[in-house]
């Protein structure tokens, strides 16, 4: 069915490196898309409650003919649905769209420290893991600190830690605290939303070596860093290409021309500062 490695997490789940992320995909076009996905191979469906396209991407796992133990669904906790009891009612509410008894992973999506309900949110998700309605539970955008007072305030350490992270944004440091301390780091705009990574010249010089596309190499580095990653798009052929990953290697001096590339430049809100 499908050559996509699987990374073990520290709850016993094991969710496939690559994903089909649907984030900024128009509901009418969500079910279409998905289905193209599955249908090339991939297994593992990347939603959350704030893309408004949770019912579409049910409605294509109910059509697609995919047996329910070979997908891995995640979504997430809305900002609107921090909370221990809103956390776990949202969650309900995202298994009808999705037309499923549970998740294989629920997060909250960010953190958002004004609010400082993240704690209480956590415990939420805890309790879905123990009602069996999320069988992994992670985060989203969430920095050391955040996660130190996870770890001195609660009893389970994320599964997953979700962020943003591309060649312009590598975060060694946030790589190496979930590392140290079993979480799994997943990558969002993987590619960097195509706003300039895959047109630096090492990234297309390494492509043209390999016979492949700056998208897939920068996807490829990705994998042999340990990332998980769920690319997004639209567009059948691409779909198509951000699967075709794992039957080439980046070699030792590729991969280190591609760590010279980061900038520490944030496509996305900085955690910390975001509380919307």
């Amino acid at each position: 069915m499908s050559n996509v490695p699987g990374i073990k997490l520290n709850s016993g789940a094991t969710i496939p490196q690559l994903g089909f992320g649907v984030f900024q995909i128009d509901p009418q076009d969500t079910a279409a898309t998905v289905r193209t996905a599955l249908e090339i191979g991939y297994r593992h469906i990347d939603t959350a409650q704030m893309y408004g396209n949770e019912a579409e991407v049910g409605e294509a796992i109910a059509t697609s003919g995919v047996p329910r133990d070979e997908l891995f669904v995640t979504t997430k906790c809305n900002n609107s649905n921090h909370g221990y009891d809103d956390s776990q009612r949202a969650l309900d509410e995202s298994l009808s769209k999705l037309r499923l008894d549970h998740v294989d992973l629920y997060l909250i999506h960010w953190p958002l420290p004004g609010k400082d309900l993240y704690v209480q949110t956590w415990k939420g998700l805890e309790q879905a893991a123990k009602d069996g309605k999320a069988r992994s539970v992670g985060v989203s955008n969430f920095q050391s600190h955040h996660l130190d007072r996870l770890a001195q305030e609660t009893d389970t350490v994320p599964a997953v830690n979700q962020i943003e992270l591309h060649p312009h944004l590598q975060q060694p440091e946030m790589r190496e605290y979930d590392q140290r301390h079993g979480i799994a780091t997943e990558a969002w705009s993987p590619i960097g939303q195509g706003k300039g990574v895959i047109d630096e010249d090492r990234i297309v010089a390494i492509a043209k070596a390999h016979g492949k596309t700056p998208a897939q190499v920068t996807l490829r580095w990705h994998v042999q860093l340990g990332n998980i990653i769920f690319p997004k798009s639209v567009t059948d052929y691409r779909i198509r290409e951000n699967f075709d990953i794992f039957d080439f290697e980046i070699t030792d001096e590729e991969m280190s021309a591609i760590g010279a590339l980061d900038q520490g430049k944030r496509l996305g809100p900085d955690p910390d500062q975001f509380d919307r």
